[in-house]
């Protein structure tokens, strides 16, 4: 994350949480005359279908925007306030419905999908009795700041509608048009609340506003001359007869790009009120309601109710353990002198792993995580009982987008296949990545990470395609680098080896910078030198992680949570089963029993142990 941006299933679920219209649910309500499991399954294809009627995007990502609800393509989500207000009170219906069930009778998998739905929209609910900010339905980007540099539908909607909306007739380009005509209104509801913020006093930090405003001054330029929202859709459509570029064109350099002013000024005056340029107090604690939006933003992304305390210990604690792995590796290869950073910074100055910072280098990386994932497919059979396709394009993330935006993100495609999931990488400066973290990389964001366990989400029934929880997200793709580790990806190749574990140990050193942040008063500065130096990463890769936490409090500290809690329900089949545990039953069972907070993980686990035991 990051991160978080085409809309692949991961932003899918982030625009969930960010406004919409009604949820009408009454008719959704449980019938008490219907069988248990007919009732709860019905009922929760209408919440599903509801969900999407909020955030057609996302209906659109996942492929099922046809048919009778073929209009969705039309429409784009409402990011007002009161799109916010209404998606709470549906929220509340919906959440009484589910409420309404009796569990005894239900197939394990209807419980479980209903323990879904109550865990996510019951803390989502939380988060809406926040003061500000926009909460993440089932998904993971919560952030306080409704417009950042990593935020706002002034980079969500035109990579959408380029990358995500199809254009294959006339149709789908008059969807594309009503889309776009329809951005202003999204652009200004954001702007509105962004304005109420700043009147409670909520202003973000200022290194986060420098880059929004210079993000900002690049998609308003684009509008101006049309760009890329006039270019995608002429490009598409230059076999479809239709006058689509004047019509684009006058939409985008008319009210898009006066929206997109209105929300460049007010952003830029919450700069001029900006009061922490040196970076002193980047943290939620230096806001209005902070202590209490972070602690609810914790338990959100790692669905536990551990305390900053408690996660910044376990940080430490995991980082230490990694440490010690890494120690004898770097001693073998030479470098026997300073901390275990110390000399993974002096590794990472080694020109043979670096690539040149131009086109040949971004081609060479491309090139190389393709043939990580190719290397990778030939092992999954060791691995699953049952393969998915692993449909998948690993894409330049768009330039306008790299200074906010993280080293790499990927998600799965649409559910029936026909867009692709995708890999998108930040190569704005290629010194976010060296040959020996790429493996690793490519395994976490595709296969058999994001992207894998995306598709076998996107089998299930529709409200398990669309909710998901960040600490499952995360902990699934760090455990599938684990797996890469496991199936040969870095037999005979030490300085791979160390690429795995010093990812890892960066996902440690995220539970430590992110509390650290928010509730132990770190200052930027302070977060940026201690993670780099600690963890031996470059200020290339580390300075805009760290402003991403600033912006995504509590989403960095979900990664390790989640993958520590893979393991140990794998030590706990491991211990009950003996012999007869198998690796391809468990990774099985964790994938098809869908993207879930921890304690339901637990669950399905328990389930799969006494079903292979008999018990």
């Amino acid at each position: 994350m990051h991160s978080q941006i085409t809309t692949t299933r991961r932003q899918t679920l982030s625009m969930l949480g960010a406004g919409g219209a009604a949820l009408a649910l009454n008719a959704c309500q449980p019938r008490l005359a219907a069988t248990p499991a007919t009732s709860a399954d019905a009922f929760l294809e209408g919440v599903a279908w509801k969900l999407l009627e909020l955030q057609p995007e996302g209906a659109t990502s996942l492929g099922v925007d046809t048919g009778i609800h073929a209009g969705l393509r039309r429409e784009l989500g409402d990011r007002s306030g009161a799109g916010q207000a209404k998606l709470a009170a549906a929220l509340k219906s919906a959440l009484r419905g589910v409420n309404g069930f009796a569990l005894d009778g239900l197939e394990p998998a209807t419980r479980t999908s209903l323990a879904v739905v109550k865990s996510a929209f019951s803390t989502a609910l939380d988060g809406f009795a926040l003061p500000y900010g926009d909460v993440a339905v089932g998904g993971w980007r919560n952030t306080p700041y409704t417009v950042i540099q990593n935020v706002g539908a002034y980079l969500d909607t035109p990579r959408f509608l380029d990358s995500d909306h199809p254009v294959r007739d006339a149709a789908d380009a008059e969807a594309y048009l009503s889309r776009l005509a329809q951005f202003p209104a999204q652009l200004e509801g954001e702007t509105a609340r962004i304005a109420a913020a700043r009147r409670m006093g909520t202003i973000p930090p200022a290194i986060l506003l420098d880059k929004t405003i210079r993000q900002l001054g690049i998609a308003l330029a684009d509008a101006q001359s049309g760009g890329d929202l006039v270019g995608s859709l002429v490009k598409r459509t230059a076999s479809i007869p239709g006058d689509w570029d004047r019509r684009a064109r006058a939409i985008a350099t008319g009210p898009v790009a006066k929206a997109l002013e209105r929300q460049l000024a007010e952003i830029t005056a919450q700069r001029a009120l900006a009061k922490d340029a040196d970076g002193s107090t980047p943290g939620l604690w230096a806001r209005p309601h902070g202590d209490e939006w972070y602690a609810w933003a914790l338990r959100a992304s790692t669905t536990t109710r551990r305390s900053p305390d408690e996660v910044h210990a376990l940080g430490m604690a995991s980082l230490q353990e990694l440490h010690g792995r890494m120690d004898p590796i770097l001693r073998k290869l030479g470098f026997t002198s300073g901390t275990v950073g110390e000399r993974m910074t002096a590794l990472g100055k080694d020109p043979r792993l670096k690539f040149s910072n131009d086109d040949k280098g971004r081609a060479e990386i491309i090139a190389l995580m393709q043939d990580k994932i190719a290397f990778i497919r030939t092992k999954l059979p060791l691995a699953f009982r049952t393969l998915v396709k692993g449909n998948l394009e690993i894409r330049r993330l768009p330039p306008a987008e790299e200074a906010g935006a993280p080293g790499a993100y990927g998600g799965a495609g649409s559910k029936d296949g026909s867009i692709p999931g995708k890999i998108w990488l930040n190569l704005g400066d290629t010194d976010r990545h060296s040959r020996y973290s790429l493996p690793t990389l490519a395994f976490h964001e595709g296969i058999p990470g994001h992207v894998w366990q995306g598709e076998y989400a996107n089998q299930l029934p529709l409200i398990r395609s669309i909710l998901a929880f960040n600490a499952y997200s995360e902990g699934w793709a760090l455990y599938a680098e684990t797996l890469g580790d496991e199936l040969g990806a870095y037999d005979g190749d030490p300085v791979g080896q160390l690429g795995y574990l010093q990812s890892i140990a960066f996902r440690a050193c995220r539970m430590v910078v992110d509390t650290g942040l928010h509730a132990k008063r770190w200052s930027r500065d302070k977060a940026i030198t201690w993670f780099s130096e600690t963890n031996g990463s470059g200020l290339a890769e580390v300075t805009p992680e760290v402003d991403r936490y600033c912006s995504w409090p509590g989403q960095a500290c979900g990664y390790k949570m989640g993958h520590s809690e893979i393991l140990a329900q794998r030590e706990r089949a491991k211990a009950a089963l003996g012999a007869g545990y198998d690796l391809r039953d468990f990774d099985q069972a964790v994938v098809e029993g869908g993207n879930v907070p921890l304690d339901v993980l637990g669950d399905n686990i328990t389930r799969y142990i006494a079903g292979k035991s008999g018990s």
